[in-house]
């Protein structure tokens, strides 16, 4: 147990490389937009200091996982990646399909970050409605970004802590993007009812996933 947690200095490394990676795709200006970065911020810290630090999920919960699961050393961290335990895949949980499933959507998250911030920006720049790449499929890929990423590190490393914030975060999202579609049809009126009508707020429509593939 010593030797898997309290490694504070992972902690901080981890927690700055994709705090600084999210940054340098979303570099927010307004308060709202360092408000939605702050609450992904913290989340991922969060997230680290129990996968790294604190096992606190795990200190809480080891007399009911020593009984439901005897046998399994749960202060190891191989062990902290839940889900593979409960399930049983066995191996190495790096490869087993939670951790999969996360990679696939830490990466699309990370990567419809980018692609919505290059469109955004461009779009403030010459004061337009960002109404291409992403935005084409949906109104706030950002914050679909941030949430797969989210989910994304959820699902390789539960904890009582992170499945707290993450409905409170979708709802803070869903409550800023409403805050900013108000704005968007004061400044461009007709236009943005246009687009509203014909594009989904968070979840693209299917017939439009196929016109893009």
């Amino acid at each position: 147990m010593e030797n898997s947690y309290g490694l504070w200095p992972l902690v901080i490394i981890n927690s700055l490389v994709f705090i600084v990676f999210a940054f340098s795709f979303t570099k927010p200006k307004t308060a709202r937009d360092w408000r939605s970065f702050g609450a992904f911020s913290a989340f991922l810290v969060a997230l680290f200091t129990e996968m790294y630090g604190f096992p606190l999920t795990i200190y809480l919960f080891s007399g009911w996982l020593s009984t439901k699961f005897p046998g399994i050393d749960f202060f190891a961290h191989n062990s902290g990646h839940l889900f593979e335990d409960f399930f049983g895949w066995g191996g190495d949980p790096h490869f087993g399909p939670f951790h999969i499933a996360s990679y696939i959507l830490i990466f699309y998250g990370f990567s419809l970050l980018a692609n919505a911030w290059k469109i955004l920006y461009k779009a403030q720049k010459d004061h337009t409605l960002a109404v291409t790449g992403p935005y084409a499929r949906i109104r706030h890929p950002q914050y679909i970004g941030f949430i797969l990423i989210m989910f994304g590190f959820f699902l390789q490393w539960p904890t009582i802590l992170t499945l707290i914030m993450f409905p409170i975060l979708v709802w803070m999202y869903t409550r800023l993007a409403k805050s900013e579609e108000k704005e968007a049809q004061k400044e461009f009126g007709i236009m943005w009812d246009e687009y509203a009508k014909k594009t989904p707020a968070f979840i693209p429509q299917r017939k439009k996933i196929s016109a893009n593939i």
